[in-house]
């Protein structure tokens, strides 16, 4: 029997994306490269623990599942979270960033100065500007403070964001304009926090970085892994959790976040036999699944 891997999720490194697997091992992605492989037969997916720990009671969780965690799993992993805004104390800096996904998507949010880019590329935002830099609840406090006065979001959904990838501007000034004018508008607003210092309109492209540039259209996307089901295609483009992989059928996207909690086990050819959830035809009716 072919010895199974556990899948910890995609990371965003310096040279581009890579998946890491339980134990530490790590598989960089490039453009071009066969992704492959397939799901234990006769396996279940279970939840993958809080916090570096391991569940307890290895509690089956749906296929569906993008959090890969039981319900007290997932409770215990957020109880001390900055994104889910359970702790204030945190003494890093934070950065206050606006984030691009496609025409009239456009998101506010804040992370940690340490970490850089890092979670931009996380999200998939195809272009961003820092907005300014300070202690986290004055980060928190500018970000309501977008909210609320200029009614930008502080989440895009991710199927928004796939629906737009391979319809972007072609020009980088062009994906850059609203992200310049919101910052405009921001940096005139009353109320910044004193503590909070501004940063002047730096537009960081990551199209180049995502491989997006002539990206083909997506005929879907997995909608879970299934015990015996089989992955397979050529990666083409890859932005946030999502690898855009190149089928006999077309483009299919694969969440990432759906690997984690199963066995996988190496797939050396064969098509994809995955449940994919095809794209809505123009006259909004949904082709089927296949």
């Amino acid at each position: 029997m072919a010895q199974a891997w556990k899948c910890s999720g995609l990371r965003w490194s310096a040279d581009g994306p890579v998946l890491v697997w339980d134990g530490g091992r790590r598989s960089a992605l490039t453009w071009g490269k066969r992704v492959a492989f397939g799901v234990a037969e006769g396996g279940v997916r279970t939840c993958v623990g809080a916090r570096g720990h391991a569940c307890p009671a290895r509690v089956a969780v749906p296929g569906r599942s993008t959090g890969a965690r039981c319900e007290e799993c997932a409770r215990l992993d957020r109880a001390h979270s900055v994104a889910a805004d359970t702790i204030a104390d945190d003494p890093r800096p934070y950065h206050v960033y606006l984030a691009w996904f496609g025409p009239g998507m456009t998101k506010v949010g804040i992370t940690a100065v340490e970490r850089g880019s890092a979670r931009l590329l996380e999200q998939g935002a195809v272009c961003f500007s820092w907005l300014g830099a300070g202690p986290l609840m004055a980060a928190r406090r500018t970000e309501e403070l977008l909210r609320a006065a200029l009614g930008v979001p502080d989440r895009i959904p991710y199927a928004e964001k796939r629906a737009v990838r391979a319809a972007l501007p072609q020009a980088a000034a062009d994906r850059a304009g609203e992200v310049a004018e919101l910052h405009a508008r921001a940096v005139e607003l009353g109320g910044w926090p004193e503590s909070l210092v501004r940063e002047p309109l730096r537009v960081v492209d990551h199209v180049d970085v995502f491989g997006l540039d002539g990206l083909p259209g997506a005929l879907g996307g997995v909608s879970e892994l299934v015990a015996g089901g089989v992955v397979s295609g050529e990666l083409v483009a890859a932005a946030g959790p999502d690898l855009h992989l190149a089928t006999g059928s077309g483009v299919v996207v694969l969440d990432t976040r759906l690997m984690p909690g199963w066995e996988l086990v190496p797939a050396a050819g064969g098509e994809l036999s995955v449940p994919v959830r095809v794209r809505e035809a123009p006259g909004g009716v949904q082709d089927g699944l296949f």
